[in-house]
């Protein structure tokens, strides 16, 4: 080769780099975006916002249970598994989201009036240190604990379970584990009510 053209080889080697990391970020991109029963867009921000959609499952069409373990900010181990017999409503979040900061209030007041009726909450942030996700915690005064998954994987087990095609996205889990209900996007706060009143009502498992 000669000096000319190893050169040329050695400015081309960067823009090759480039291009194969940008071919990556677009193939996860990809994976995380939307199903086509969803509307959603990604925006300025990095996060792909969901138009509020709402699925709900019957019964017996239920998948589950839903297997999802971890360290939450405070360092205490938190396991899904532990709270069968329970209602339990599981968020995506990271501080930095404008809906998750929207939406936070509505999910801390509804957490604050359902302690006391067999009803859980967990949020579930792939994104965040703790310093920022616990400034989140402090300026909402969120109750319940989110479980810190930078490594992913507990997005990866629950997307075993059920599509997450957004970020925010809420799922509510029946008394057996299993998925009930899935929001995508912001969430509506009587929506939300009107799924977990609903889960309650049903028989208790023996």
């Amino acid at each position: 080769m000669t000096p000319l053209a190893g050169a040329r080889a050695a400015r081309r080697a960067p823009r090759a780099l480039v291009a194969a990391a940008l071919t990556v970020l677009v193939g996860v991109l990809a994976a995380c975006g939307p199903a086509q029963e969803q509307s959603t867009d990604t925006t300025d921000d990095g996060y792909v916002s969901g138009d509020g959609s709402t699925k709900t499952w019957a019964p017996g069409d239920r998948q589950g249970p839903v297997e999802l373990a971890g360290t939450d900010y405070e360092g205490t181990a938190q396991d899904v598994a532990s709270w069968r017999g329970d209602v339990v409503v599981l968020n995506t979040w990271y501080a930095a989201c404008p809906p998750c900061r929207a939406e936070a209030p509505d999910l801390v007041a509804f957490a604050n009036e359902y302690a006391e009726q067999g009803v859980r909450v967990l949020g579930l942030n792939s994104t965040d240190e703790a310093g920022a996700a616990q400034a989140f915690q402090r300026t909402f005064d969120v109750p319940y604990p989110s479980l810190e998954d930078t490594s992913g994987q507990g997005v990866l087990a629950l997307q075993g379970v059920v599509p997450l095609n957004a970020v925010p996205t809420t799922v509510v889990l029946d008394r057996e584990g299993k998925v009930a209900a899935r929001v995508v996007g912001l969430l509506d706060a009587s929506t939300l009510r009107t799924v977990v009143d609903d889960l309650l009502a049903e028989p208790v498992p023996s």
